[in-house]
């Protein structure tokens, strides 16, 4: 695989590599000061690995994504303002406040389905590519889930109708080598995700998921295998998640080597010091950063300044509403 980047993609992933980063320090000042109140699972350490695979993607493609998904979202084009409202619980948010973090949906931007059961994404994602592939619209999907989803038959079901249909879908596992508080190597005695694609006749790709040109080029080779009709791709892109499964959790779990070794696979220095040596000046990249800060408080502003849902709305988009004739 030729690893190299054009510098206008290389800003696009820095650019929504920094908004994801900058969104989850601000959702969790905005929890430690009491200013919001809800369950949140911070994305620090998966910033990059979500914003590579996501700008090798068109807008109108398909993401399905999970509860501990707010990276993908973001990444992908999820309004911010939208989105904030939404955790909120206001009306204006993209469910109408109604699904919360752990059920992001918008269409708009591709964003098709936010599941909060482990794994249950993955046969959605067929489904939506399999439409895709009736109506000849040229769209692909990408699933995105854990390391710990590839123990659920969900994994394995989908695997084996995505290659059996050669459906134009991407299985985009984010091994940040933990299921909650399990080690990868306590949950699955493989070595690899990856390995179990040879069982479907699948294509694999194991991949550094904090290089940002490794991450992208696998990311871009899936994609166009996808819109050609050459079938799935299943993605294992190695990360790490540098805080706890939930805001508020530790690293009791975790052995000290394991904290220094995540610590100094920090994608974000990483990146920048990529996007230094591609000889893009600091002070575009704190441009960059200030203008997406911006954005941010514009986005919160607008989020607390909603309304609630009106109670009536629980009786809502529950069931399908009947239309006189």
């Amino acid at each position: 695989m030729t690893m190299s980047i054009d510098r206008e993609k290389l800003l696009d992933i820095y650019t929504r590599t920094m908004k994801v980063a900058r969104f989850d320090e601000k959702m969790r000042s905005l929890l430690m000061s009491g200013k919001l109140a809800t369950i949140y699972y911070t994305m620090r350490g998966q910033e990059l690995v979500t914003s590579a695979m996501m700008a090798a993607l068109n807008q109108d493609d398909y993401l399905v994504t999970t509860y501990r998904g707010q990276h993908d979202q973001i990444a992908k084009g999820v309004p911010l303002d939208l989105l904030i409202a939404e955790i909120a619980g206001r009306a204006t948010g993209t469910c109408k406040g109604k699904g919360g973090s752990m059920h992001i949906t918008h269409p708009a931007t591709g964003v098709m389905v936010t599941t909060g059961v482990v794994g249950s994404g993955l046969p959605i994602a067929n489904g939506l590519a399999l439409s895709s592939q009736n109506k000849k619209d040229g769209k692909v999907t990408v699933t995105c889930f854990g390391d710990g989803a590839t123990n659920i038959g969900a994994f394995h079901e989908a695997m084996n109708m995505a290659q059996l249909y050669k459906l134009p879908v991407i299985f985009f596992c984010q091994n940040n080598h933990y299921g909650e508080h399990t080690a990868f190597a306590d949950h699955t005695k493989v070595d690899s995700i990856v390995t179990r694609a040879a069982a479907y006749g699948m294509k694999g790709v194991k991949v550094d998921g904090n290089d940002a040109v490794a991450m992208y080029a696998a990311a871009k080779e899936a994609v166009d295998r996808a819109r050609a009709g050459d079938g799935p791709t299943l993605i294992e892109a190695m990360c790490y998640r540098m805080m706890g499964h939930f805001f508020g959790a530790d690293f009791s779990y975790m052995p000290p080597e394991h904290i220094e070794e995540m610590k100094a696979e920090d994608p974000l220095p990483k990146l920048n010091a990529l996007m230094l040596e591609h000889q893009f000046p600091q002070a575009e990249l704190d441009a960059i950063v200030a203008g997406l800060e911006a954005e941010l408080e514009a986005a919160v502003e607008f989020a607390f300044a909603s309304a609630y849902p009106d109670a009536d709305e629980i009786r809502k988009d529950v069931f399908e509403e009947e239309i006189a004739a």
